[in-house]
């Protein structure tokens, strides 16, 4: 069952950066499933693991676009970014020290994150990145 579900309202019009967002909504609807079919932690932690590894690869991809078309909002959004991470790592951290209740703190977190964030931060790049990326 989906949490989340991709539709074009998420959309920032460059196919790669769609690619990967939809992607993280895979990944937070799987982390979602795994924590109400009562899966062992360690099958969470992988999870979530994976999910925190791509999330990272994706802000460098991000990043990287923004220094290529000399975005003005980079140093910005990178904090934005950076700013996730490390609230992130702080959840996980108490993760792996045992708090199960952790997991869906996480998920209710990156959900509201990964929405707010597309919608409205991402937004702001789509229209120079999709005119210069055509």
């Amino acid at each position: 069952m989906s949490l989340i579900k991709w539709s074009d309202t998420f959309s920032v019009k460059i196919q790669s950066i769609d690619e990967q967002h939809r992607k993280l909504f895979n990944m937070i609807n799987d982390l979602n499933n795994a924590i109400k079919e009562n899966n062992e932690k360690e099958k969470i932690g992988i999870i979530l693991k994976d999910l925190i590894s791509y999330t990272k690869s994706h802000f460098v991809f991000e990043e990287n676009m923004m220094i290529k078309h000399d975005y003005h909002g980079y140093k910005w959004h990178k904090t934005i970014h950076d700013d996730l991470i490390f609230e992130v790592s702080k959840i996980v951290k108490r993760f792996d020290e045992g708090q199960d209740i952790v997991a869906k703190e996480l998920l209710n977190f990156l959900l509201k994150w990964l929405v707010e964030h597309i919608g409205g931060v991402d937004k702001q790049y789509s229209p120079i990145f999709s005119h210069k990326e055509k």
